[in-house]
């Protein structure tokens, strides 16, 4: 069974020139609907994260001053991040979906996704970045660790960009296994995520970067992935499970040089069923209103319906494996060796 945790109210949180705007949830929704899965989905409305919730990711004075910059009407926080006039709401309201759809899975569903804008994996604990204002993610593993005790968490994020936020928040944390692949940072925002940014103190080797070359392919995702996934997590051996869902590695996404096609996320989605029976969603990126929506709905389908088998070969095609995506594998292998058995 899998859930939806989505609000109207996200469309609030707007700027119709920028890339991050209400249309990429619109195109979303309208394509469940469509299609006559939205009818067959349990949707929820999420309840705004307290600011006691957020306080446990974000300082004080970072709460502080996006309150105050959206109540004097917003504008630029950065080059590329924007805050409206209710943006501040509307982020507390996205982090609660997060923290709504953590709820539906360890209490009722197998899958509870939350649809929900503006992202969050680039916010920091004192600073908005990448169209991110709160840590949706970071503010629903805070929650989840104090009113349940769950002791350990893992995070796959499989958005075209590194995840600098989140991984910035739990780098220490040896409760939380952050495994992110993307595109290199040595040539996409924010800079970081290289195999070597491990992790620090108690949290060493807990910070899984998986940096993938410009004009990597779904058969080069898969190679590495296959390869890392079902090892680390069986060692792992997490209690709760998180897929941080971009889709702005698509090769028809302008905001990255990846070359995925709609076949790797049911595929990623099956793959992840096949390691853990019970799995939350988190929205990030994905910025190309149709493959997005191609993409997400396929991967909706893999986890309502079990008898839908992942599509290895056809997602492999008749790609070769590039001997970057191999050197990546060994690289990741050597480096984390130490933590890990492969």
């Amino acid at each position: 069974m899998i859930s939806l945790v989505h609000s109207p109210e996200y469309a609030k949180h707007q700027n119709e020139t920028h890339p991050e705007n209400q249309k990429r949830l619109e195109v979303l929704m309208n394509s469940l609907r469509k299609k006559g899965l939205l009818e067959k989905l349990n949707v929820h409305q999420p309840d705004p994260a307290s600011e006691e919730d957020i306080l446990r990711v974000h300082t004080s004075e970072y709460l502080k001053n996006l309150k105050t910059f959206t109540e004097q009407g917003g504008g630029y926080l950065d080059f590329d991040t924007y805050a409206s006039p209710q943006s501040y709401e509307i982020a507390k309201l996205a982090a609660g979906g997060a923290i709504k759809a953590s709820e539906l899975t360890l209490e009722q569903y197998n899958f509870a996704y939350s649809m929900a804008r503006p992202p969050g994996h680039h916010a920091t604990s004192n600073s908005a970045m990448g169209f991110c204002l709160i840590n949706n993610l970071a503010v629903a593993i805070k929650y989840m660790m104090k009113k349940y005790a769950i002791k350990k968490f893992l995070i796959l994020d499989i958005d075209a960009h590194y995840g600098n936020g989140t991984a910035e928040i739990f780098y220490q944390d040896p409760h939380v296994l952050y495994i992110s692949i993307h595109q290199d940072p040595r040539t996409i925002f924010p800079g970081k995520g290289f195999v070597e940014e491990t992790g620090n103190g108690a949290g060493e080797g807990f910070n899984i970067n998986i940096p993938m070359t410009p004009g990597s392919r779904t058969s080069d995702y898969i190679y590495v992935l296959e390869k890392i996934l079902e090892p680390v997590c069986n060692e792992f051996r997490a209690d709760f499970y998180y897929l941080d869902v971009g889709f702005d590695g698509h090769k028809e996404d302008p905001l990255s040089s990846l070359l995925l096609d709609d076949n790797f996320y049911p595929w990623i989605a099956g793959h992840m069923r096949k390691i853990t029976p019970r799995m939350t969603l988190i929205l990030e990126g994905g910025y190309t209103n149709n493959a997005m929506a191609q993409s997400n709905l396929k991967m909706i389908k893999v986890l309502m319906d079990n008898s839908i088998t992942e599509r290895k070969r056809q997602a492999h095609g008749n790609h070769q494996i590039k001997d970057e995506t191999k050197n990546i594998y060994k690289q990741i292998t050597n480096t984390f060796s130490p933590f890990f058995t492969f």
